[in-house]
């Protein structure tokens, strides 16, 4: 589950299940396309979106922590 803000005036913010995320695109607002084909915008960047998607799965230990990926960055 992740905390979202809708895009409206309101700033109504949200927990969405990271599960049901399909996808997530530019347009030029963060539109996430969900599983079942409802999309919702919110204010959030589309990296954020992601950031938060990964570190949900990572707390389910279904994605491996940064440290374990096989690969280092270019500044390490």
């Amino acid at each position: 589950m992740i905390l979202l803000t809708r895009l409206n005036k309101d700033r109504d913010e949200f927990i969405l299940n990271a599960e049901l995320i399909r996808y997530v695109e530019r347009c030029p607002d963060t539109l996430i396309t969900l599983t079942n084909g409802d999309t919702v915008m919110v204010r959030e960047t589309l990296d954020e979106v992601v950031r938060r998607a990964v570190a949900y799965h990572q707390s389910k230990n279904l994605l491996p922590k940064p440290e374990y990926l096989p690969y280092k960055n270019s500044g390490d």
